[in-house]
């Protein structure tokens, strides 16, 4: 299965809190983390929810 690479690149502060609780959902905590996860129908929806917030790529 495809997986996804996610890094954060812009700061959760100000942002409202399901953007953070999603962030930190994914397992991002800080800004220039990356994360890699499956490339699954949830997780594409919780990184469209902070896709402002985000970079993402795919990793074979």
């Amino acid at each position: 299965m495809a997986q996804l690479k996610v890094r954060q690149v812009r700061s959760a502060i100000g942002r409202k809190q399901n953007q953070r609780d999603t962030l930190r959902s994914l397992g991002l905590k800080r800004l220039h983390d990356v994360v890699v996860k499956e490339d699954r129908p949830e997780i594409r929806g919780m990184i469209a929810t902070v896709s402002h917030l985000v970079a993402v790529e795919e990793v074979d």
